[in-house]
């Protein structure tokens, strides 16, 4: 299977969505949301934003292997 490389994260607060390129290299655990500004952080028992806001989840999930 091909690691898809982007996903669009969703604000909770918001609701904002935006389509992003996910790191391969490292986990990414903030991120601003463009339109309310509020610093999204992974939820308890995932690894980065991607897994717990994304459409897709992070490259090193998808490969089946452990997060950063």
């Amino acid at each position: 299977m091909k690691v898809q490389l982007k996903s669009e994260l969703t604000c909770p607060n918001c609701g904002n969505k935006k389509l992003e390129i996910m790191p391969t290299t490292a986990c990414q655990f903030f991120y601003e949301c463009e339109n309310c500004k509020k610093v999204l952080k992974p939820k308890e028992g995932d690894c980065c934003v991607f897994c717990s806001y994304g459409s897709v989840a992070c490259p090193p999930i998808q490969e089946g292997s452990a997060c950063c």
